[in-house]
């Protein structure tokens, strides 16, 4: 019999044991070995009946046992050092506090994304974007960052994921009770539920109440639309993450952006935590906050539109994750004009004005769709990339919105991505860390790095290393069986014809690890482009190769369940399936193991479209060599000294079945020729594979203070919120105005700003060549139209030129006034030009609008340059001079 109504029966507990309530609702736990430890004494079977959950684990133990624990003083004061701990970890000061430019350091940062992945328990995440916001929140806690994290709380999460028969996915929404999560309902002082409020068309209202996860220090927001003042489909409007059709997408959307803003001005009025002075947003989801931003400027300090888009520019961060136009979100732009304006959300703000901050007004934009990322950037004064590649990637996708600018000059930086060590290392390694370095050592390693504590890896002993590895790898080999078993019940198997499950997988076979979400760029199944191949491999009788993949296709995408359906039934064949499986519904809890478990990462996505790629990293950490296209971090970072690159064949443009055969064939000869022969080589008296334990080390030694999340937030911290928080003080409401002013002014006037003449004065190049070291000294004569030279930058630009005529990697010169205006308006500019380089060189020049306010030249898109050079190559309104 079916209940009518579900709710929750919370147990009281005895008076000594209220800590631990405190302890399961701070997800510290998640990553803090010794409060896990503490919760599975409680009730062992009950915590692995609890998924290591511990809200799950005091909700299921019974009364008899706590107050037997209630009395039991080792518990007691094994409780009260795990309690102290954490009250010292919340309060004492960290890195952040001690910061030698503590001043210059943003009050409280909002950190927005539309998904977080902080731990199974709390499964609000689909992929690597949710992990990684998730892992920021960790170290922003760890190093004492005042963060405060905004997202949504969806009913159903993502999906649980399953397989047919016949290895077709199978997708399953489980309803998810807050009241059985480890969040708590924000109340108002009053004690009433604290909410959000959004107008809708029609109007409807769009009510959320806020529920709150501790992560460490870090406060997390999570809005929920499941409120009885809802209609029915506003009620739905937070149901499952990345679900629905562009309405449903578009009103997540503004709860995010619109309704976090709100959620975080009441959370911060509730608990005193300073306002923000820093707004990140994680991927073009959360981009109305800049909207509501503008709101609350315009109304409480009187601001117009366009002062109020350069105060909030100046305390904005964006941060971008995909390599492809493909996965940004674009709306209709009637859709978002209905859902805005008169009688919908923002009614003060003119529709006009919002629909250009997303507007692909462009070269080869589409003027009828809204674009979530191009408003992201347009409202961000520093936008980034998540790894050096993808930052360049990035420059060259969104060129369009800075016309006249070299991609190099296009203002998107990057900050490579990172990983929560303590997260995502297996207790064994720490231990391994802790019984070699001591145990604080390695604490304060894995959370904040230090090259010289990852060095002491080097002095750990070729065994223990080994054995180690050994022992991680014999755990995976029985959790890949219990998953497998589990999975062919689900399909419909019986247990009687599952006999074969308990010879999956060998403890002593090179292990290869692939898992990650299954987009046809991920290239799943590139490792059966020669089936034949891969059976010789999987199978030989000296050096097998043993292989585990799991990953989940996005609902809608046929073609992602279709690759997912070619490995499963590959691996479905009795002839290898005990050398390779496939285990569905990947998530954080399978890859805690699965990491570790393996001795080889493999990831082999189409370059480059892998924008950081974050499981290597975390693969890493456990000693785990990772075999990866140079794509991402990898791309930046990789040594032959820890892993092997996957030859890529870039040049064969969309001959994708070609290419796929070439890297194929390519990744088949490294694991034939180098991967496995070095995992098998035991030669010498130790009987150790003692070249393949040397890369392990320099894995951990050089790659573990590089990966670590604690190094990527202090890069955010010193690179992009600090200076976000110096811009945002600057741009006081006067600040602002003036500078609205001064780019409406610098705009009107661009299109007659001119660079009308340049000669060289002195050191002239004869016939086309110049010698090293000498210095050229250039005149520029320019128009500035109504501007003066305290509006204007202007440069000589010069660098090695390529058979095309472009400069690369070139050195600006300023050049200063030296005569002007004339009775025209023209000035005359004058400045050195060095020649400090040798072969076909060339120079031009620009003029850039400056203001100090601005965070680059580029900013506002504008940039006038010579068009063509004269045949004595001086330019009338023309190009640089090449020397060859």
């Amino acid at each position: 019999m079916k209940a009518i109504r579900r709710f929750t029966v919370r147990p009281v507990l005895p008076e000594p044991l209220l800590p631990l309530a405190d302890l399961a609702r701070n997800l510290r736990w998640s990553w803090h070995a010794e409060t896990r430890e503490l919760f599975q004494s409680v009730d062992p079977e009950g915590w692995q009946a609890a998924g290591g959950d511990p809200v799950r684990l005091l909700g299921a133990v019974s009364a008899p046992r706590l107050e037997e624990l209630a009395g039991d003083r080792r518990f007691l004061r094994r409780l009260a050092v795990v309690a102290a701990d954490l009250d010292d970890y919340v309060h004492g000061g960290r890195w952040y506090q001690s910061h030698e430019n503590g001043a210059e350091l943003p009050a409280g940062i909002a950190y927005f994304s539309p998904e977080f992945g902080i731990t199974a328990a709390l499964p609000q995440y689909s992929g690597g974007l949710g992990i990684l916001a998730g892992d920021h929140l960790k170290a922003a806690s760890d190093l004492g960052v005042p963060l405060i994290g905004v997202g949504l709380l969806y009913r159903h999460g993502y999906f649980r994921q399953s397989l047919s028969r016949d290895g077709w996915q199978q997708e399953h929404y489980p309803v998810l009770d807050p009241n059985e999560l480890p969040v708590s309902l924000l109340r108002d002082t009053d004690g009433a539920p604290a909410r959000v409020s959004l107008s809708l068309p029609g109007g409807r209202a769009l009510h959320a109440h806020i529920w709150q996860a501790r992560v460490g220090r870090v406060p997390l927001l999570l809005l929920d639309s499941d409120v009885e003042d809802n209609d029915a489909g506003a009620r739905e409007v937070t149901d499952r993450l990345y679900g629905g059709g562009s309405d449903h997408r578009l009103l997540q959307e503004m709860l995010l952006g619109i309704g976090g803003v709100r959620a975080v001005r009441t959370y911060c009025r509730i608990a005193g935590h300073p306002d923000p002075e820093v707004f990140h947003t994680n991927e073009g989801h959360a981009g109305f906050l800049g909207l509501e931003r503008i709101r609350e400027l315009e109304g409480e300090q009187g601001l117009g539109f366009d002062a109020a888009v350069e105060a909030v520019r100046a305390g904005t961060v964006f941060t971008t994750h995909t390599p492809v136009p493909a996965g940004i979100d674009r709306f209709e732009r009637a859709l978002v004009a209905r859902h805005f304006g008169p009688g919908a959300e923002l009614a003060a703000l003119p529709v006009d004005r919002i629909l250009e901050l997303g507007a692909e007004s462009y070269p080869g934009g589409d003027p009828g769709v809204f674009n979530m990322a191009v408003m992201g950037l347009r409202l961000a004064q520093r936008a980034n990339g998540v790894s050096t590649l993808h930052g360049a990637v990035s420059r060259g996708m969104f060129a369009g919105l800075w016309p006249g600018f070299d991609p190099a000059d296009v203002p998107i930086t990057s900050v490579t991505n990172g990983v929560h060590a303590p997260t995502w290392v297996a207790p064994e390694v720490v231990r391994l860390g802790a019984r070699q370095i001591g145990a604080g050592r390695t604490e304060d390693a894995l959370s904040v790095g230090g090259s010289q504590r990852w060095d002491a890896v080097a002095d750990i002993a070729d065994q223990d290393i080994w054995d180690l590895r050994r022992g991680l790898r014999e755990q995976l080999v029985q959790e890949v069986r219990d998953r497998l078993r589990a999975s062919w019940l689900q399909r419909g198997a019986a247990e009687a014809e599952l006999g074969w499950v308990d010879c999956v997988l060998d403890p002593d076979v090179l292990t290869i690890g692939f898992a990650r979400r299954v987009p046809s760029y991920k290239r799943l199944t590139l490792m059966l482009r020669d089936p034949d191949r891969l059976r010789r491999l999987l199978l030989d009788p000296e050096r097998p190769v043993q292989i585990v993949v799991a990953g989940k296709a996005h609902p809608a995408d046929d073609g992602g369940k279709r690759l997912v359906q070619e490995l499963v039934r590959f691996a479905d064949d009795p002839r290898v399936r005990h050398r390779i499986v496939f285990l569905p519904d990947y998530g954080m809890a399978m890859a805690q193991k699965l990491y570790p478990g393996c001795d080889v990462w493999l990831n082999n996505p189409l370059r480059p479209l892998e924008a950081c790629g974050t499981s290597g990293m975390k693969a890493a950490l456990n000693g785990c060599l990772n075999l990866s296209v140079l794509d991402g971090w990898w791309d930046e970072w990789f040594e032959p000294d820890f892993g092997w690159a996957i030859p890529t064949a870039d040049g064969l443009g969309t001959d994708e079945d070609r290419r796929d055969d070439l890297e194929a064939n390519a990744l088949y000869e490294l694991i034939e020729g180098r991967v496995a022969p070095r995992f098998y080589d035991r030669a010498g008296r130790s009987g150790l594979p003692v070249r393949w334990i040397e890369m392990v080390r320099r894995t951990l030694v050089s790659l573990g203070p590089k990966v670590l999340a604690g190094r990527m937030v202090r890069e955010y911290v010193e690179r992009l919120y600090a200076p976000a928080a110096r811009a945002h003080r600057a741009l006081n409401p006067d600040a602002a105005r003036d500078l609205a002013w001064w780019k409406g002014r610098v705009r009107a006037a661009w299109p007659r700003v001119v660079v009308e003449h340049v000669e060289a004065l002195a050191a002239a190049p004869v016939n086309g060549t110049a010698e090293l070291g000498a210095t050229l000294t250039l005149r520029v004569r320019v128009a500035l139209d109504a501007l003066t030279p305290e509006d204007v930058e202007v440069q000589a630009v010069a660098g090695r030129v390529d058979p095309q005529d472009v400069i690369r990697d070139g050195r600006t010169f300023p050049l200063k006034p030296a005569a002007g205006p004339d009775l025209e308006g023209r000035w005359m500019y004058e400045g050195p030009l060095a020649l400090d380089r040798t072969g076909p060189y060339g120079y031009t020049v620009r003029i850039l609008p400056a203001h100090p306010l601005l965070a680059t030249p580029a900013e506002l898109g504008l940039v006038a340059a010579p068009v063509e050079a004269d045949a004595a190559g001086d330019t009338g309104p023309g190009g640089g001079v090449l020397l060859r």
